[in-house]
């Protein structure tokens, strides 16, 4: 029995949106990404999940292209992290709406157990998922930080790192058509 329903070509945008943002497990491995927490093992501890449960979600983000590998050094070994692709970060207002919904309507099991979201520049926390409520400067990524009570001061966002554009080919020189008999006909 498959773990979750594919919704993905369903003919409702909110069925095919879930179908990639509604599972818990992949949203807070997206919030850990944001977080700028993107290898592995430290996945896994903030989450304390199973290694199965975290390569599948890994997976699943992956390969709807919420997320990319980098590769990095640990130690001698070459390894990869996981790191947020525009289409990705694109998913940060989903976020923020479960994040002010949550805080909003359900109670906190401690008073440590808040997080608001924060607009960077004008230092005051919304109650909009997606542009300030207090200056109207849409939210993105980089201009936003989430401040988890846990975590202690408000924490930047990771956005998506800029690729790096290819390099240019030289153009190739015009051909010297000095030694031949033709006349150029101006134009």
């Amino acid at each position: 029995m498959p773990l979750r329903s594919d919704w993905s070509a369903r003919t409702c945008s909110l069925a095919r949106g879930l179908d990639v943002l509604g599972d818990p497990w992949g949203s807070l491995v997206l919030r850990e990404i944001f977080f700028g927490n993107g290898r592995f093992d430290a996945i896994k501890q903030r989450l304390g999940c199973a290694d199965t449960v975290l390569s599948k979600r890994l997976g699943w983000l992956l390969e709807a292209g919420l997320l990319a590998q980098r590769p990095y050094q640990d130690g001698s070994r070459t390894r990869q992290e996981y790191v947020l692709t525009p289409k990705g970060e694109d998913s940060l207002p989903v976020l923020n709406a479960i994040i002010i919904w949550a805080e909003k309507h359900l109670d906190a099991p401690d008073q440590v157990s808040h997080m608001r979201v924060i607009h960077t520049v004008c230092g005051r926390p919304t109650s909009s998922a997606d542009t300030c409520s207090h200056c109207g400067v849409p939210l993105t990524a980089a201009n936003t930080s989430w401040h988890s009570l846990k975590r202690g001061t408000p924490t930047p966002l990771a956005v998506a790192p800029v690729e790096a554009a290819p390099a240019a080919t030289p153009a190739e020189p015009a051909p010297d058509n000095s030694s031949t008999n033709e006349t150029e006909i101006p134009a």
